[in-house]
């Protein structure tokens, strides 16, 4: 049987049926965060979800520090900080290099809720990722990486 000849395709179709796909996936990445502050505890917002997973894979951190990351605002950066020590998920004591700062860590039970979420996103990711061959997934890989360096 010879191979289907090849169908020519149009750079600006592919390039919006791309941006199309990006923004469902930021879309599912937006309820995805959601779902999973409201596990971790049922007033965490989103941001304060992503702040505290930064966190907790960092081991340790500063404000200022998650305000340059996720280049919000320090004042926002101070009330998630500040919710987030309310609810028992954050703590936070002097820095030892630098008495005027406060390192922050997240909790032994935020540690346990964080780890149990990595797990099931994990697993959900295996499930939807099962079809692709390790080559492919190698090519969606260095897709997601020049869009990292964008």
């Amino acid at each position: 049987m010879a191979p289907a000849p090849a169908v020519p395709v149009d750079l600006d179709e592919s390039v919006a049926e791309f941006q199309g796909q990006m923004n469902l996936m930021f879309a599912r990445a937006r309820t995805l965060w959601k779902e999973s502050a409201a596990r971790v505890h049922p007033e965490l917002h989103p941001l304060g979800y992503k702040l505290l997973s930064f966190v907790a894979r960092a081991g340790s951190t500063t404000a200022h520090q998650l305000a340059e990351s996720f280049e919000v605002d320090k004042s926002v950066v101070s009330r998630q900080v500040r919710m987030l020590e309310d609810l028992g998920l954050l703590r936070s004591q002097p820095d030892e290099r630098d008495g005027r700062l406060r390192t922050l860590s997240a909790s032994p039970g935020a540690c346990t809720a964080l780890a149990e979420i990595r797990a099931d996103h994990a697993e959900r990711m295996r499930v939807a990722l099962v079809e692709l061959a390790p080559e492919e997934l190698l090519v969606a890989a260095k897709v997601l990486r020049v869009f990292a360096e964008f």
